[in-house]
């Protein structure tokens, strides 16, 4: 049932008018994490076994989401995407988000807060929803992000500009001039999805889903043959003067295969293996371990980029695990914990945060991802689109979904076009003296 404001103003900057919130699905299903590391049985396209983390009722389930929608007094329809990441509840990130049961929150508390607020205030109405809190607690990070989301499209279409534009005026940012690189993830398809990323030449690749020990092979030699085979398909099958940068997430499961005792000599040596598989072509290697809490992770990460910089291996570490909040992205920079750091864009609640991250890792030596997960939907993808061109960040995920394409089409799109607007406003200031 929507909430409605019963005094909305009447011509003028609109207003928020009315609240809703509709059930939905996300891009991909919830994965019980800690299920899978302790070896749960894949079985076809589900899980044997019992679910571990709290809320899961089976190891994979349906992705969900809440549509939320904006009615503002002007009578256009602003629009945002609650969505979790598909491995909720771990590393330290929020609960299982189950829809049903967070629909009275947005018609509820937080459509209280936002009721006949000026669209176009993005920065303060984004703000009052982060600072919402019900019994003393914070909103649901997923809740967080869809409604910023909205509020973000809502600011949009009061200002009649883009939602980049938005966030380029909200923080004094010159925004990019090209399209952000898109990097695309496989899923277990991780071969024939790679090979239409090579195909696409698209510039960063494959993501791979190395979540188990063995996916990646005891010793990790099926990782480093992975590589191998993806620098000689790239060498094949790529455009012309194709030239990407491979990365490749772990999940944590390197800190199983070589601890304990962590044995620097040796993890080094295998890091190297990896840069000598992938040839001429960058490596980045993402969630290398997962040492069970932030402090923890920060000092591995930093011994472990320490340890390739001393001996020389040109492979960069990304930040994933335990770094979920704005707090936590600026902490693993302060320390100088990894040369990137995965911007999870759900986890950080409203969209904004996203974007302060990425402008954080400014001036610094470690660069911005800005990522999410597989089980966003197309409206935050879209959303997340407009952070990364914003804030110029190093890469974006594709997503949502694990079939590659659909992902990439979705934000390499939104870019694009954002980007044409762009060019077409800047021709009619040139022109006519200002935007028409």
């Amino acid at each position: 049932m929507e909430t409605r404001v019963a005094d909305a103003r009447v011509g003028g900057d609109p207003v928020i008018e009315s609240v809703r919130a509709v059930p939905g699905v996300s891009g991909f299903f919830f994965d019980d994490q800690r299920a899978i590391k302790a070896g749960a049985e894949q079985d076809g396209f589900a899980y044997h076994g019992d679910p571990v983390t709290p809320n899961f009722d089976r190891v994979r389930q349906a992705g969900e989401a809440i549509s939320v929608l904006l009615e503002l007094s002007d009578g256009t329809v602003a629009m945002g995407d609650c969505a979790a990441v598909q491995y909720s509840g771990a590393g330290g990130r929020d609960p299982l988000f189950e829809a049903d049961s967070f629909v009275p929150v947005v018609e509820g508390p937080v459509a209280e807060e936002l009721l006949g607020r000026e669209a176009a205030a993005f920065g303060a109405n984004a703000a009052a929803v982060e600072e919402t809190r019900i019994d003393g607690n914070r909103l649901h990070t997923a809740i967080r992000y869809g409604v910023s989301q909205a509020l973000l499209d809502a600011a949009g279409k009061a200002r009649r500009t883009t939602k980049t534009d938005v966030l380029t005026d909200e923080f004094g940012t010159k925004p990019a001039t090209e399209p952000i690189p898109v990097f695309g993830q496989s899923g277990d398809d991780r071969r024939r999805n790679a090979e239409k990323m090579v195909l696409k030449g698209v510039p960063v690749l494959p993501h791979g889903l190395f979540n188990s020990v063995e996916k990646i092979g005891e010793d990790g030699s099926r990782l480093r043959d992975y590589l191998d085979w993806l620098a000689t398909r790239a060498d094949e099958l790529g455009p012309s003067e194709y030239d990407p940068r491979f990365h490749v997430d772990v999940y944590g499961v390197l800190g199983e295969i070589f601890s304990p005792p962590y044995d620097r000599p040796e993890v080094t040596d295998y890091f190297a293996d990896l840069r000598d598989a992938t040839g001429p072509y960058p490596l980045q290697v993402e969630g290398p371990m997962d040492e069970g809490g932030r402090a923890e992770q920060i000092h591995s990460m930093a011994e472990l980029r320490d340890g390739l910089a001393d001996a020389g291996v040109g492979v960069d570490v990304v930040a994933d695990e335990w770094c979920n909040t704005l707090e936590d992205v600026q902490a693993f920079v302060d320390a100088g914990a990894a040369d990137l750091v995965q911007v999870k864009t759900p986890d950080l609640g409203g969209i904004q945060r996203s974007a302060e991250a990425v402008l954080y890792c400014r001036g610094t030596d470690t660069r911005a991802y800005l990522g999410g997960t597989c089980n966003e939907t197309v409206e935050s993808a879209r959303a997340c689109a407009h952070v990364a061109l914003a804030t110029d960040a190093a890469q974006v995920l594709a997503k949502p979904g694990m079939g590659f394409d659909e992902g990439y089409m979705v934000m390499a799109n939104e870019m694009r076009r954002t980007l044409a607007l762009a060019d077409a406003v800047d021709g009619s200031e040139s022109h006519d003296g200002g935007r028409k």
